[in-house]
């Protein structure tokens, strides 16, 4: 594997030592400088051989810089809690915040290299995971994570007596090595992970090869690295750029599809209670399926204000056992969330198996209200669409099954209901002047919300339009989407 990287690299003892302090020194100001202005964050991935040193690295990070700031994972099989989700959950719940450096043994590329070599996955699979890796750390980058990525490499030789030696210390306990990087499995191993480093090393998140025969050249190596790019980054964020805006197709005939929508569809009492109380059985028989004990349910519930979210929320989670569900009602990203990637904190609240998550208000506010009201920059939020794009695909591919329901009332209808809130004592909480702010918007918002539909309405994670001007109508469609649903899905 990388054999023309093994070229024989010696570093003095000597020389280590006269070099190690001033290293120490300059990665400690480095760090210092970063935790105080907090630009970016950091993520050293150490890879490679078994044998190799990848503990030993990260325990000499570990001492090199503080480790109050300094996170530290080890990634083995997964857990109970994991296996229960989309696999690529406990990498997004372990993001360092801007400020932190994380050092992560294992990683995103295990499961998909393992099982390549393995023969578990074809040729074809292993692509599209390699294709949306580039995506993920893509998106790491344009979110202020910088990500350094170390392949560790031994020679053959050196890779057999430290194995042999690592035996013996631990007695031959079984699993001590990943056991698909070893001696043995040299070869097979070095041709999957050759082509995976080759497409996957990209200018925001390049791979090392490093070469590990000798520890000391291995650390100071790797130390090097981290401080150079730690030195670079910090430079160039002080250096301010015009950001890119990104070009749109003009919207010619201001064509619409909220302008399709029937918004005189309505049902009388009898009806309305009848198909509800129908569809909300049907609900509940559904979330208790034994098929549904191996997927989950994410309710996205958008809209514009004023349309009946509240309402309808309120009939669906009345017909589920409230053991089953969550719901998370977002509102502007608080301190810890600012620190992190934007989809972080939806992450960390997806579902296991068997369970449902019901956002009210979701990760479309990047596309909606930061868009309108200029909290989110033209770069931002113009990638925020393949963005969501590929967080939703990896929901459908851990199993997850993703409502989204946009709830559409008119102009006038809005007005009316602002009105009626402002004059009733129990539902004058429900409006705000940031309400009457937003409704000043509401062409901006309506083509928004155009482009949001049109570019994330896709056949894995289609949007449902739901017609809210009556009421009645609108919870109807809500639950019986869901229940229609769940019964093509399960």
């Amino acid at each position: 594997m990388f054999e023309s990287a093994l070229v024989e690299h010696k570093l003095g003892k000597e020389e280590y030592e006269l070099a190690e302090p001033e290293l120490r020194t300059r990665l400690i100001e480095a760090q210092l400088a970063l935790l105080e202005r907090r630009p970016f964050a950091m993520i050293v991935l150490v890879s490679g051989m078994d044998g190799a040193g990848k503990t030993e690295v990260m325990h000499r990070l570990s001492e090199w810089l503080d480790p109050r700031h300094l996170q530290t994972v080890a990634y083995g099989d997964r857990d109970e809690a994991e296996r229960a989700r989309p696999a690529m959950w406990r990498y997004w719940r372990d993001l360092p915040a801007r400020g932190e450096i994380a050092v992560m043994f294992g990683s995103w590329y295990s499961e998909p290299l393992r099982d390549r070599l393995l023969g578990q996955t074809g040729r074809n699979r292993f692509e599209r995971q390699l294709a949306a890796i580039n995506r993920f750390e893509e998106m790491l980058s344009d979110e202020g994570i910088v990500l350094l990525k170390f392949l560790l490499v031994l020679s053959a030789a050196e890779q057999k007596r430290r194995l042999k030696a690592l035996a013996k210390r631990t007695g031959g306990a079984s699993r001590v090595f990943e056991e698909w990087t070893d001696v043995a499995h040299r070869d097979q191993a070095g041709a999957v992970v050759g082509e995976a480093v080759r497409r996957t090393s990209s200018n925001h998140a390049p791979w090392t090869v490093l070469p590990c025969d000798d520890p000391e050249y291995r650390d100071l190596s790797l130390g090097r690295a981290v401080l150079a790019c730690l030195q670079s980054h910090l430079e160039a964020v002080a250096v301010v750029r015009p950001l890119a805006v990104p070009v749109a197709i003009p919207n010619v005939d201001r064509r619409n599809v909220l302008d399709t929508l029937d918004l005189a569809l309505a049902l009388d009492k009898a009806e309305s209670r009848k198909r509800l109380e129908r569809a909300q059985f049907n609900l509940l028989e559904q979330s208790q399926r034994k098929a549904f004990r191996d997927r989950a349910l994410v309710v996205v519930f958008e809209g514009h204000d004023a349309a009946g979210k509240g309402g309808a929320i309120r009939r669906v989670v009345v017909a589920l056992d409230p053991r089953q569900y969550r719901i998370y009602p977002i509102a502007a990203p608080n301190e810890e969330e600012k620190v992190h990637p934007y989809l972080w904190r939806f992450w960390r609240n997806v579902p296991p198996r068997g369970r449902i998550a019901i956002f009210d208000r979701s990760w479309y506010g990047r596309v909606l209200v930061e868009r309108v009201e200029g909290f989110a920059s033209p770069t931002e939020w113009g990638r925020a669409y393949s963005e969501i794009n590929d967080f939703e695909e990896e929901l459908a591919e851990g199993g997850i099954i993703l409502v989204k329901l946009w709830l559409a009332i008119g102009k006038d209808e809005q007005l009316r209901r602002f009105e009626e809130r402002a004059d009733t004592g129990y539902k004058q909480f429900k409006i705000t002047d940031e309400d009457w702010r937003n409704r000043e918007k509401w062409d901006l918002y309506h083509d928004a919300i155009g482009d949001m539909i049109d570019r994330t309405s896709t056949t894995m994670s289609p949007w449902t339009l739901v017609e809210a001007q009556d009421k009645r109508w609108a919870r109807v469609k809500v639950v019986e989407t869901l229940v229609d649903r769940l019964t093509s899905e399960l």
